[in-house]
């Protein structure tokens, strides 16, 4: 079994310089690298050069279109029977891959996702948006490590599966945000087996302010609707404990200033919580304060995304749409 790993790329030749660093140092070789410059400014072709003699690595440069037509791009000019795809912001420990053909050899899913860890190295505000995206306090568990090992729903910043389901699936959709689920979700109606790869981790470095950070979690609240229209039946009480959680929060604050101060107890309680358990994590104070601020942007962004669509989609029955286009990559 032959795999090739497909990474979309745009502006980011820095990154993509670490990410190919971690591939040439991985402790088993015998794969392909696709790099797809998805209509860069600031190209990563010299990077990608520097490590022809390190890598099996192609380089291609097409016209923006976003992460899903790009990946798909990757998909057809990949000679692989078996892609993996990557974030261009990920690095990848050194038995990465031998983790991945070890399991899949042994243990074989039509498709598999693996989570994200924070790197030594991650900055503390790294690591705060990684608790923030990880923790069971914030997302439930269900970005990863704590999802059931079956029908696993792979992310796009570290997943993979075969081209005949690629070819079966048609790929990744058109649309700007949650287009992984959305894939996922048709892997499972064709019948694939998905799996989760706990051992296949990456570093993934997210983003690098707190504004993007929220226009990264309001969209994939936008996404869970679009996705629940898409595919009746997949939306989950879990999903919508953000909004539950913001509404609450909001609640309470009031509460606080129009009654009683004691109403907002709750909320410096949860606070606390989230405190202790990053700043023990972490064994930082100042990430787990860091974290408060990352968790209750994480939380308070995709709920408040998550309601606005429920308000335009499922109420005024308006049709499919997204935020921020402009700013997909930043």
């Amino acid at each position: 079994m032959k795999i090739s790993f497909i990474i979309p790329v745009y502006n980011r030749p820095r990154e993509t310089e670490e990410l190919l660093r971690s591939l040439s140092l991985q402790t088993e070789h015998g794969f392909e690298v696709v790099i797809v410059e998805d209509g860069s400014s600031e190209s990563s072709e010299p990077v990608v050069d520097s490590y022809r003699d390190r890598l099996d690595i192609q380089y291609f440069f097409k016209g923006n279109s976003g992460p899903g037509p790009s990946r798909n791009y990757g998909c057809e000019k990949a000679s692989g029977d078996y892609v993996i795809f990557l974030d261009s912001d990920c690095v990848v420990p050194e038995a990465y891959f031998a983790v991945v053909r070890q399991t899949l050899e042994k243990n074989y899913s039509d498709a598999f996702g693996g989570p994200d860890r924070a790197h030594k190295d991650f900055t503390k505000f790294q690591k705060a948006i990684n608790y923030s995206m990880t923790s069971f306090l914030t997302t439930g568990g269900i970005r990863g490590g704590n999802e059931k090992m079956e029908k696993f729903h792979p992310r796009s910043f570290n997943m993979g599966f075969s081209m005949q389901v690629f070819e079966a699936s048609g790929g990744f959709s058109t649309m700007r945000f949650g287009e992984d689920v959305d894939l996922s979700i048709r892997i499972m109606e064709h019948g694939y087996r998905t799996q989760l790869i706990r051992e296949a981790y990456v570093y993934h470095k997210r983003r690098s302010s707190l504004r993007q950070f929220f226009k990264q979690v309001y969209n994939s609240g936008i996404a869970r609707i679009n996705l629940h229209k898409r595919h009746p039946g997949t939306l989950k009480l879990v999903h919508t404990a953000p909004a539950v959680f913001t509404l609450g929060v909001m609640t309470l604050i009031l509460l606080s200033i129009l009654v009683s101060g004691y109403f907002v107890l709750p909320v410096l309680l949860h606070m606390v919580l989230l405190f202790l358990s990053a700043s023990s994590k972490n064994r930082n104070l100042s990430i787990g304060a860091l974290a408060v601020v990352t968790s209750y942007t994480q939380l308070f962004g995709y709920g408040t995304g998550f309601l606005n669509a429920f308000w335009r989609r499922m109420i005024l029955g308006r049709d499919e749409f997204s935020a921020f286009n402009k700013n997909f990559y930043k």
